[in-house]
């Protein structure tokens, strides 16, 4: 499971553009909605109000001060979103003369690879809320505290189970977390690092926000691919040397990562179902979230999942706080053909944990044993 915090703690629109003007930021934010603010230097210079038509392209003007200087700016914007493709021409007139001092064009991948700048915050009230992304902050930047969750993790493990046991838990977990801290990196992402939570799992963090839909996809599988790959790997050398623990690591990794793709949020399938379900429209995506959580608590019961009825918990505040931005597109969507790749991707990396259990299953082996009766604890 991984999580990247900073999604929550305000409504975010996609950074479209960030270049230099007059020796300052100039960055572009907007939505598919036709929503657009400019700012220079963290000020807001021109903002366009949301159109109900998307093919719209307003042209930013706005005056700048430097010095004791009034210069007139013009940002011209040929904006295309389905597939995304941005042109812009940047001239400004100092009043003796109009001259063109940018222009140039993005992709999406030029988005994925942008490092998002955080716009400045107003002072809020206290609230609960506040305090908890403070607390939540605070957590993240304490290197002592993986230390202590990761002995926390192992001394609660032995204590259930037995140090072999838990020694074989921790390298899963920590296998499992190490796809997503490579999947940010390919993103550009600064990452937190890895954190053992005892008796609930591990969380990969991020302090940087992601830009589209598909890095939310291809951060959320490289967890469970990777778990795959290691369950791929044991039950290899458990046939080469018939040595039972092998099969019982490639067992319960299967299990646990099979667990992380349910469609519910906030694992790592559920995340994988909202982005492709949004990236039709947001209805579509709700209606996914709220199906997965009544099937996580469906899940649950029948199986006596506590574990799963905490996630939904946490799961039911990420719904709340999609729907209260339904109507603000702040990642770019998947096209049809990544929607195809993404759903063929996790379906595989499914079917491919199901295979391992299988085999194992049918082997004679004990190795299955052990694990079930763990996640029906």
């Amino acid at each position: 499971m991984r999580a990247n915090l900073l999604a929550f703690s305000e409504y975010v629109f996609l950074q479209l553009l960030r270049i230099d003007c007059l020796g300052r930021e100039l960055r572009l934010e907007g939505s598919m909605a036709g929503w657009q603010a400019l700012y220079w230097d963290n000020q807001l210079v021109s903002q366009h109000d949301a159109n109900a038509d998307p093919s719209a392209t307003p042209l930013h003007q706005f005056t700048l001060q430097a010095g004791e200087q009034e210069i007139q700016c013009e940002l011209q914007l040929e904006l295309n979103w389905q597939p995304f493709q941005l042109r812009y021409t940047l001239k400004v007139n100092d009043g003796v003369a109009e001259q063109e001092i940018g222009q140039g064009e993005l992709g999406e991948k030029e988005i994925e690879q942008q490092v998002v700048e955080n716009r400045p915050k107003k002072p809020n009230k206290i609230s609960l809320i506040g305090l908890g992304s403070l607390g939540l902050k605070l957590f993240k930047s304490a290197k002592v505290i993986k230390v202590l969750f990761a002995a926390g993790s192992l001394a609660a493990y032995t204590w259930l189970f037995s140090i072999e046991f838990a020694i074989a838990l921790i390298l899963c977990l920590v296998f499992h977390e190490y796809g997503h801290i490579r999947a940010m990196q390919r993103f550009g992402l600064k990452t937190k690092g890895i954190y053992l939570i005892p008796f609930v799992g591990g969380l990969a963090l991020s302090d940087d926000r992601i830009n589209t839909r598909w890095q939310d996809v291809y951060i959320s599988i490289m967890g469970p691919f990777f778990g795959f790959l290691l369950s791929c790997a044991c039950l290899v050398i458990y046939w080469i040397t018939d040595i039972e623990l092998f099969a019982g690591l490639a067992a319960f990794n299967a299990l646990l990562n099979l667990f992380n793709l349910l469609p519910v949020l906030p694992l790592d399938g559920g995340h994988v179902l909202k982005s492709i379900a949004f990236s039709v429209n947001s209805v579509l995506g709700l209606i996914s979230c709220v199906l997965g959580a009544v099937a996580g608590v469906a899940i649950s019961y029948y199986f006596n999942l506590t574990l799963l009825g905490f996630l939904l918990a946490v799961g039911s505040i990420e719904i709340i706080f999609e729907w209260k931005r339904r109507h603000q597109s702040d990642l770019l969507p998947l096209q049809r053909y990544g929607q195809i790749v993404s759903a063929l991707w996790y379906f595989s990396t499914v079917g491919g944990l199901c295979a391992i259990i299988w085999v194992l299953g049918n082997s004679g082996s004990e190795a299955l044993a052990l694990p079930l009766r763990i996640l029906g604890s």
